[in-house]
């Protein structure tokens, strides 16, 4: 396989991407190295590139490489791999799809099974500790010795496989969890990638009701085909008040079971639960990683009973449901196509700013984008 590989490496000072030509890590026993051939920008994403995770003194960070919403193929086998994590042989060429964050299988969440809450889970590490090729925005991913990885189907294109590891797989994690039951009413704040996703998993969920809340019409049209019962639309329905009575209305004045942010906003949670019913559930995915000043006003939980449940990364029995999930419904729903814009790694800049609706053009309908390194 290739010694070296190309990175983009982003800058905090002066704002720029670099792509650098960086070796490849040597394959120990126990890992893979795998050419990365899709990623997606994720919303968190934008919010690294753009501070929202700075350092707590405030200075720039050192130059560094992410991107994490990813599938590619496998260019080497570390000598004790020989299958993937379900027993399937794996030969080198294979593609396949793998979480992006390592457990490290010895702390007691994980001896409990809560990988996806391993306070010394292994993520990114800084240029300046690890100076090789190795993000989602390089051609090469490095999966370390407790990685999970899964044979892709041949059924699935690369631009279908990349945001199974984060956007599809946290919101099958977040619904699973949340316990959407046969009938329920369910509200999805949001209609972006994530959305889609949730939409049409929350309907073969059985739920009776999902309200999908969104302001650009192609996403509205889009949820609409993916299982939405009923839309809102933001420049129908301008305040939070409008959108909350609609949501009653929808509801014959229950209110939503279940109600799942997936815009990136604080300032959309407190709206969202007072959408929830008396004893409802709200789940909190947007918020990853995006930083805010003044935390959103959480008052309405408590006189309503209402769960509260956030989340960050998934289990690994997530990802082979999710990819199964995808080809059983192909047909009925446009999963497969969610990706609308697509640049190649020296364009970095372009995709961003694509991907990005404060940077893009008005009436540019972005659902995800990807880099292909």
């Amino acid at each position: 396989m290739a010694r070296t590989g190309i990175s983009a490496v982003w800058h905090d000072e002066g704002e720029k991407w670099e792509l650098r030509e960086l070796p490849v890590p040597e394959t120990e026993p126990d890992a893979i190295s795998v050419r990365v051939r899709a990623t997606c920008i994720c919303g968190s994403d934008l919010g690294i590139r753009s501070g929202d995770r700075m350092r707590p003194d405030g200075k720039p960070r050192e130059p560094f490489v992410f991107g994490h919403e990813m599938m590619g193929e496998v260019a080497e086998l570390g000598s004790k791999i020989k299958t993937d994590s379900l027993g399937r042989p794996l030969k080198e060429g294979d593609r396949v799809v793998y979480a992006f964050f390592f457990p490290c299988m010895r702390c007691y969440n994980c001896i409990r099974g809560e990988l996806h809450a391993c306070k010394n889970r292994i993520g990114r590490v800084p240029l300046s500790e690890w100076n090789v090729c190795n993000g989602g925005y390089a051609q090469y991913y490095y999966l370390r010795g407790t990685h999970f990885v899964f044979k892709a189907p041949d059924e699935l294109s690369n631009a279908a496989l990349a945001p199974v590891n984060c956007a599809l797989a946290q919101v099958t994690h977040a619904l699973d969890r949340g316990r959407v039951r046969l009938g329920d009413n369910v509200v999805i704040q949001g209609a972006g990638g994530l959305g889609i996703y949730a939409t049409a998993i929350a309907r073969e969920m059985g739920a009776g009701k999902v309200i999908v809340v969104e302001g650009q019409k192609p996403r509205l049209d889009l949820a609409r085909q993916c299982g939405a019962t009923d839309t809102i639309d933001l420049n129908e329905y301008p305040t939070a008040d409008a959108r909350v009575e609609r949501v009653m209305q929808l509801t014959n004045g229950i209110g939503a079971d279940t109600v799942i942010e997936l815009v990136g906003s604080g300032a959309v949670l407190p709206e969202g639960i007072d959408m929830c019913r008396m004893h409802g559930t709200y789940l909190e995915v947007g918020m990853g990683l995006v930083k805010s000043d003044s935390p959103p006003d959480l008052r309405g939980l408590l006189p309503k009973q209402i769960s509260f449940i956030s989340f960050q990364h998934y289990n690994p029995w997530v990802i082979p449901a999710a990819v199964d999930f995808l080809i059983r419904t192909r047909d009925r729903y446009r999963l497969t196509d969610l990706v609308s814009h697509e640049f190649p790694l020296e364009r970095i800049e372009e995709a961003f700013k694509t991907a990005d609706w404060h940077d893009r053009e008005e009436g540019t309908a972005v659902t995800r984008a990807i880099v292909t390194p």
